[in-house]
């Protein structure tokens, strides 16, 4: 990583067989406790974006996932982060609260039903495109 590559975030759109999708509560800090986000977090130097995404899922929720498509590009965050999103499928394990408030699974019709972060608004109407079409693609 150089000094002006972007500090980068990894995310989970994690999906059941159902459509469904997993949205975390999370606890702190205090500026972002109580918003619901996609599990994951900060990738770790010298380690890719895929490795930082197993990791995270199987620290904040006790699960291995098996790692998709990328949902967008890099989606902007503050303090020169940026956000990369997978789709993802648990593959081991059910989700637990760790390190978060609450767990949610979200139909498509009630993906708006939590207070998204506001940087994770954008991708959540993508992952929204993405599961309409598998529902009628």
């Amino acid at each position: 990583m150089t000094p002006s590559d972007p500090r980068v975030v990894v995310g989970a759109a994690i999906v059941d067989d159902t459509g469904r999708l997993l949205a975390a509560q999370r606890a702190g800090p205090p500026e972002l406790a109580g918003g619901w986000e996609f599990p994951g977090g900060k990738v770790d130097p010298g380690e890719d974006d895929h490795t930082a995404l197993v990791r995270e899922c199987q620290e904040e929720l006790g699960v291995l996932v098996k790692i998709g498509e990328q949902v967008g590009g890099d989606w902007p965050l503050t303090g020169g982060y940026v956000l990369r999103v997978w789709l993802a499928k648990l593959s081991e394990g059910e989700p637990e609260t760790r390190e978060h408030l609450a767990l949610r699974w979200l139909g498509v019709d009630e993906l708006y039903d939590v207070p998204w972060l506001p940087a994770d608004l954008p991708v959540v109407r993508a992952v929204q495109e993405r599961l309409d079409e598998s529902r009628t693609g």
